[in-house]
């Protein structure tokens, strides 16, 4: 008899130690690997003004194997992931799927980002993923699933995907026509409804932002984890909000998000979080990863690494969602200048990465400016170029993208004041601004069309055409002087770095907060 029992007991206490897994009672501990906002940042880079290379998914890849060793694992994406870099923007995302396919993810939940090539590539990307892509609060959308139950050792976790509900107003709106994005509180708890108590862990793949992942375990019992995303906030130790744990991984890769939990009962009886930092090591790198970087990395070297210019001075550019910056300054005049306009405007929240002092290549500008903009020249008047101003200074603190970069005006304005009376004085061609004047200002098709909240212009537009009842901006007709749809934003400033060789942009007071 007791031969008999030593061969099973003996296989029981081997599946343990392999797994890790600890029983008293129903004691169960399971990690999380997470990653949120890679935007295709695939190669190692140099953070502007730092010393060093960070990043890099080969890196990233090898840390996951490293920390999957000997436990039940998930490796979770909170969305932004196929659009940003020109790693992923040149294959429309295929080379982030096919890599994430290689480190074998669990699941995704898309970002508001995921939309940016347009629904038609991006279902080819949802069908070329070995994993599943959750979405919960979007409909319809063919290949989504609301969410997944993981089973892992018997214990079965719901993972749950939702997207901000911004996304049409956070992508260009014609690439989420049709699409209806619903309430994240209102979905989730519907979807925990129809779970009943058949998840022994609810968790949340979120890419709603910090601000609404707090605002969702507030309002939603029964969510032990939220990993988020949108925000591409450095949570470096897991926050607790009433009885649900955030998590979040900073952005492009230069941290890995590691969370372990102990469930007994179904109860979170402990909880311990890390961010890893991320730097190339070629010994330590996944090499099945490293090998697919390179691959895209050559099939697009001959367009990206031309050298177009020489930047003399840093060029800052991450910090235009909330201030002026030389690059914001730089891009506008651009702009302004080739669309012989008054003033231009374009929103803080497009320009993506800085450029550091140095040679310019095609690279660092897609880097820049990943997205197919165009220039658009409008009449308004000086009222409404106000409202506009009033709109673009409705949020100071950096989540929003409607932060404005100006070119041809001069912006005093009071950050203690409401949104909407902000504006103290404004100054354009160097007169005060006159309310019952008429100016063209070069701004981009995204912002007409509503792009980041500019519904201000989408209506100016819709009441001077012929279809005020049309749901669609027509940017031939009415106050639209000038469309420049045979060339995005890019081609116009890489034209004009081509022919101006060396920059040196500075800050001039252009938006002057009053202190």
């Amino acid at each position: 008899m007791k031969k008999r029992l030593i061969g099973p007991v003996f296989s029981l206490v081997i599946l343990l130690v392999l797994f890790n897994i600890t029983w008293a009672g129903d004691e169960f501990q399971l990690r999380i690997l997470y990653l949120n906002d890679f935007h295709g940042f695939a190669e190692p880079h140099q953070p502007l003004g730092k010393e060093g290379l960070a990043g890099g998914i080969a890196a990233l890849a090898g840390e996951v194997n490293r920390q999957r060793q000997g436990q039940p694992t998930l490796l979770l994406a909170a969305g932004d992931m196929i659009q940003g870099n020109p790693w992923a923007n040149l294959f429309q995302g295929e080379s982030t799927i096919e890599t994430m396919n290689a480190m074998g993810f669990t699941a995704m939940t898309l970002g508001n980002h995921e939309f940016d090539f347009g629904q038609e590539v991006l279902q080819k990307r949802i069908s070329q993923a070995h994993f599943p892509v959750l979405t919960a609060n979007l409909s319809p959308f063919p290949g989504l699933k609301p969410y997944i139950i993981k089973e892992c050792a018997g214990f079965k976790i719901a993972i749950i995907g939702l997207v901000t509900e911004d996304t049409p107003v956070a992508t260009h709106p014609k690439n989420v026509e049709g699409l209806h994005f619903a309430p994240a509180i209102e979905t989730t708890r519907k979807i925990l409804r129809e779970l009943g108590d058949t998840p022994d862990l609810i968790l949340v793949l979120s890419h709603l932002g910090l601000p609404a992942d707090r605002r969702l375990a507030q309002a939603v019992k029964g969510i032990q984890v939220i990993v988020g995303g949108h925000t591409h906030t450095r949570i470096e130790k897991p926050l607790r909000v009433d009885e649900t744990l955030i998590v979040q991984a900073w952005e492009h890769a230069k941290v890995l998000g590691v969370l372990d939990l102990t469930l007994k009962d179904r109860i979170l009886i402990r909880a311990q979080g890390k961010l890893i930092p991320i730097s190339p090591d070629p010994e330590k790198d996944d090499p099945q990863v490293a090998a697919l970087v390179d691959r895209y990395r050559k099939q697009a070297s001959r367009v990206l690494d031309e050298v177009i210019g020489r930047a003399e001075v840093d060029l800052q550019g991450k910090g235009s969602r909330r201030r002026e910056t030389n690059l914001g300054n730089f891009l506008a005049d651009i702009l302004r200048k080739e669309g012989q306009a008054d003033a231009a405007l374009i929103n803080g929240g497009g320009i993506r990465a800085d450029i550091s002092q140095g040679p310019i290549r095609m690279k660092e500008l897609y880097s820049v400016l990943p997205f197919r903009n165009h220039l658009v020249v409008i009449t308004l008047t000086g009222k409404e170029l106000q409202e506009v101003l009033e709109y673009g200074l409705s949020d100071l603190s950096g989540e929003g993208g409607q932060f404005p970069q100006l070119s041809g005006i001069r912006v005093t304005y009071d950050p203690a004041e409401p949104a909407g009376r902000r504006v103290i004085a404004v100054w354009i061609k160097e007169q005060p601004l006159n309310p019952n004047t008429h100016y063209q200002l070069a701004t981009l098709d995204f912002l007409l069309a509503g792009g980041d909240g500019y519904s201000v212009f989408t209506k100016m537009v819709r009441e001077d055409s012929a279809h005020p009842d049309s749901q669609r901006v027509d940017l031939k007709r009415g106050r639209v002087v000038l469309f420049d749809s045979g060339r995005d934003m890019r081609d116009i400033i890489i034209q004009s770095i081509k022919g101006q060789e060396k920059i040196a942009p500075c800050l001039e007071g252009r938006l002057q907060p009053i202190k």
